[in-house]
């Protein structure tokens, strides 16, 4: 069972990959100002459980099929390789430029 408790220095992205003949992969990002963390990773039924929890606390969802597949293999509560950095920091930039709340809080703690 997913849970999702919010908090306010936590912002979660979620990446997922749609194919026809692939279960959905959503996995989910915790940033609080220093490395990006694998939160979780769900497939199937637990896909549509994380896309739900992202609806109602309006999370900002990035769709990227290939970064996803490969941030799935990542263990959840790693921090995010250094090799991933610069497609992370896309998405960062992408919710920053989409979400006026994440943009607030990052202005307020002086991150981006």
């Amino acid at each position: 069972m997913l849970k999702f408790i919010p908090a306010t220095r936590y912002i979660v992205y979620l990446m997922q990959r749609l194919s026809m003949k692939d279960d959905n992969i959503g996995v989910a990002l915790e940033y609080s100002g220093d490395l990006p963390k694998i939160l979780a990773v769900a497939r199937g039924k637990l896909f549509e459980q994380l896309m739900r929890i992202a609806r109602e606390h309006r999370i900002t969802v990035y769709h990227d099929a290939d970064l996803a597949l490969v941030l799935s293999e990542m263990p959840v509560g790693g921090e995010i390789p250094e090799f991933l950095f610069k497609a992370v920091s896309e998405v960062l930039a992408y919710c920053y430029n989409v979400n006026e709340k994440f943009k607030t809080k990052m202005d307020h703690m002086a991150i981006l």
